[in-house]
């Protein structure tokens, strides 16, 4: 994420980033273990394995396991679910709070869970319709529809302090997390007849245009087509320095940020969806965000120097450049995880919808992700994203070829840095490195089973068996194979991002029909279908 109002990237502060830091103390000791099977994975991982064939028995088991963890991180008064629980699986033992992101994964879990056959349509309906009418009347920005930040997941309030701490929270709205739930809800009004109406309702009254800068206002402007900010802080300025009051849909101003959301590979690329879908933001605004910064030596700063060329949609001028991985040419993210670049993959067929773009990308993004595991860094075992820390809180893991940000979403432990160089403008400084104690996380290989699906059930399944890594809630957030370190905690939005990559593998495609419809495909299709990515044809 860059702000557009100069090249130096950003870095988003606690209150908008889309998931704080977990809670420390007593839940943070309780977190973390040593796998008793280390010495016995590492001699494993060393070794060539067969890819075994998705075996659908396993993975549902792995999917009723992921639900009973959803489960228990919510309240049963609420329906709200926690941002993250430990092993225990126990209510007291809830984070105490939760967002809006991760109450729109547990919307789309009870539709997976409920095509899975994991619960039945009863549950599934009543469990939705507990959940919607809190969220109708809990408190958000009335004028845009928007949610919060932070919420108590016990008492639907929106959080002024932080749980354990104390500190101070402004509520903010941000736009991506909205643009989950929003996605969320329209996944429930084509998915349950008796939750729709509360879904359409609230959906109905969210303004996606709050977060379009159109360039309207001369103190403000972006790069051409517009850009969405990360949010607006509607009662408070609580990031001075980085907000301008101003509103874009009029009514009373808020403090909205200077920093926006600039590149497509990104979890972001949903809200523009939204507002593609709504007519609230143009298409154009689609392509406005870079596929890659410049070739040029003046933005030399980024992780190496891309290949490609201007092609222009919309009357927007776009660099379709790409950078170059094990011979193969991809659209990097801003970290290079797999949450940036398939996430959004979950509700829109962006394969199958844009064959020369995201048909192209996300196919080669797994085989890299893939290939960095087993083969460049030799770790055994694959899949990078953002994800709870076995040695700390949370942290964002990637792989750093893959992404813009010079200074990495590292795939380690010891956050071992690939600098290529920038052909003739810098010089390499580490262009073969070696790795240490790989990190990954099994909610990238579950996305990944959308597009490799034998390849990925190979990698979770040997997870399973190598590690300790798994629990009656499903598998740990995340392991580090070198020392067998293990983060004993699952995560709401992870164990939804499993949900709903389940439910389209094994119950045809549902979270994407649910949002998906008709209507959808007509605004959002035609957008995204023209495009052509630098990225490699698919072999």
């Amino acid at each position: 994420m860059t702000d557009m109002n100069d090249s130096t990237p950003k870095t988003l502060p606690t209150t908008t980033s889309r998931r704080a830091l977990l809670v420390g103390g007593a839940a943070s000791v309780a977190a973390f273990a040593l796998a008793p099977s280390a010495s016995a994975a590492t001699s494993s991982r060393k070794s060539a394995y067969a890819v075994r064939t998705l075996d659908r028995a396993t993975v549902h088991t792995w999917a009723a396991d992921t639900w009973r963890s959803l489960v228990a991180m919510t309240d049963s008064k609420t329906g709200l679910p926690a941002d993250n629980i430990p092993e225990s699986l126990a209510a007291g033992d809830r984070s105490g709070y939760t967002s809006p992101t991760n109450i729109g994964g547990y919307l789309w879990s009870t539709i997976a869970a409920r095509e899975l056959g994991i619960i039945t349509r009863g549950e599934a309906t009543a469990r939705l319709i507990r959940t919607l009418k809190t969220v109708e009347r809990m408190e958000h920005h009335t004028p845009s529809g928007m949610y919060y930040n932070w919420y108590d997941e016990a008492t639907a309030k929106a959080l002024h302090s932080w749980p354990g701490s104390g500190d101070k929270v402004v509520p903010f709205c941000s736009s991506v997390d909205n643009g989950w739930l929003g996605a969320a809800l329209l996944v429930v009004q084509s998915s349950d007849a008796a939750a729709a109406p509360w879904a359409r309702r609230i959906f109905d009254r969210m303004r996606w245009d709050a977060f379009y800068n159109d360039n309207s206002d001369p103190a403000h402007q972006v790069r051409t087509g517009g850009l969405i900010h990360g949010g607006f802080y509607p009662y408070e300025d609580g990031r001075p320095g980085g907000t301008y009051q101003g509103t874009h849909i009029g009514g009373d101003p808020v403090w909205l940020t200077t920093h926006h959301y600039d590149t497509t590979v990104s979890e972001t690329r949903i809200t523009s969806y939204l507002g593609i879908i709504t007519g609230q933001i143009p298409a154009k605004q689609y392509f406005a965000m870079w596929r890659t910064f410049p070739a040029t030596c003046d933005w030399s700063w980024h992780e190496m120097q891309p290949v490609g060329e201007n092609r222009t949609y919309y009357g927007i001028d776009v660099y379709e450049g790409a950078y170059t991985y094990r011979g193969t040419r991809i659209v990097p993210g801003w970290g290079g995880s797999m949450f940036e670049e398939l996430m959004p993959d979950v509700f829109v067929d962006e394969a199958a919808w844009a064959p020369k773009s995201w048909g192209r990308n996300h196919p080669n993004h797994v085989r890299a992700q893939r290939e960095h595991g087993l083969i460049e860094a030799g770790y055994g075992y694959w899949g990078f994203s953002p994800s709870s820390d076995p040695f700390a809180g949370y942290r964002e893991y990637g792989v750093d070829a893959l992404g813009l940000n010079p200074d990495g979403y590292f795939s380690d432990k010891e956050r071992t840095n690939y600098d290529p160089g920038f052909g003739d403008c810098r010089a390499a400084t580490n262009p073969s490195p070696t790795y240490g104690d790989g990190v990954v996380t099994p909610h990238a290989s579950f996305l990944a089973m959308m597009h490799e699906p034998d390849e990925a059930f190979t990698n979770l399944a040997r997870l399973q068996a190598d590690f300790d890594s798994y629990g009656r809630g499903g598998f740990f957030d995340a392991i580090a194979v070198g020392s067998g370190t293990v983060a004993r905690r699952y995560l709401s939005l992870d164990q939804a991002m499993i949900m709903g990559a389940v439910g389209n593998v094994l119950g045809h495609d549902v979270i994407r029909r649910g949002f998906s419809t008709p209507a959808v495909e007509r605004a959002l299709r035609p957008v995204i279908g023209i495009e052509e990515f630098g990225a490699s044809p698919v072999a």
